[in-house]
């Protein structure tokens, strides 16, 4: 316990801190939504200072540690609390897996705004699903099909399956582990949609990636290899076989990687109606394609 006083000389602190080390200073609050019971609201007007108690998740000193990991260490906010919000889903998330990031939510617009209702019913399939937000919201969103997630971590694994039991979605999706599309051998020429966001960073520029990301996220979901197109000139490769007729493919890629991807689906020959697509600030960031000549 601690009272509303003590707790707000804590939070000015922190703040200021955060703002001298090029955090952004909301992170305090992330942190003490997650520790306690305050509500944003209650944070943001600061009506919290004159309660007598507040209850803590976490001993004072805990609370101070923690805090002094994300400044001294620049562990993400969201391992320390262990979850991340992810369009309406709260995740687990640990080092194991790939943090979510906001700009990866366009991959449900997009392939959804691009799946007929025939592929509304079929297989569709996330490669390197971390988290599991990606099959996690396909799952809610297409009641009818059927929805498989594939990952070579068994860690992450562990805690996409735990976020499908948190969320009741846990008879929605089959899990399995392995590479890329090794596992689904029985879904060949069955799947309907194939998304992913792959490991896409050159290695060469990993260094220059913030330290939040660098250090503490799994470079196995960042590193794309010497020109960072790796994975998916992999998918582009192996996908052709495993979609059926008019199946959807769809990555996530960085910047500027657009033209060359383009490129490498239209000299595979097996895809149609090719397309690079901007995400919210502009940037090209989705590729998608449709399996057939």
């Amino acid at each position: 316990m601690v009272s509303g006083s003590e707790l707000a000389r804590w939070r000015e602190k922190s703040r200021k801190s955060a703002i001298e080390f090029s955090i952004p200073p909301q992170e305090v609050d992330w942190l003490l939504e997650s520790l306690t019971d305050l509500t944003p609201l209650s944070l943001r007007l600061e009506t919290y200072k004159t309660a007598s108690e507040i209850s803590l998740r976490v001993s004072w000193t805990e609370l101070t540690q923690l805090w002094e990991k994300r400044l001294k260490e620049r562990v993400p906010v969201q391992y320390l609390v262990g979850e991340t919000p992810w369009r309406d889903f709260t995740l687990k998330v640990s080092p194991a897996v790939l943090i979510p990031r906001p700009e990866t939510e366009m991959i449900l617009e997009i392939i959804l705004d691009h799946a007929d209702e025939r592929l509304k019913t079929g297989h569709w399939i996330d490669l390197g699903t971390g988290s599991g937000a990606i099959a996690l919201s396909l799952a809610k969103a297409l009641p009818q099909a059927t929805i498989h997630a594939v990952d070579h971590s068994l860690q992450a694994l562990a805690i996409a399956k735990e976020n499908a039991q948190s969320l009741n979605l846990a008879n929605r999706i089959q899990f399995y582990q392995g590479s890329w599309f090794s596992p689904l051998q029985h879904l060949e020429g069955k799947i309907s949609v194939m998304v992913s966001n792959p490991p896409y960073i050159p290695t060469a520029t990993l260094d220059t990636l913030q330290p939040e990301v660098m250090q503490h996220e799994p470079k196995t979901a960042l590193d794309g290899g010497k020109d960072g197109l790796d994975a998916i000139r992999h998918l582009i490769d192996t996908a052709p076989p495993f979609l059926h007729f008019g199946g959807l493919w769809l990555i996530e890629m960085e910047a500027r990687q657009g033209k060359i991807v383009q490129q490498l689906l239209e000299e595979n020959g097996n895809y149609h109606q090719i397309k690079i697509i901007k995400d919210g600030a502009g940037i090209e960031r989705f590729a998608l394609a449709r399996q057939g000549r």
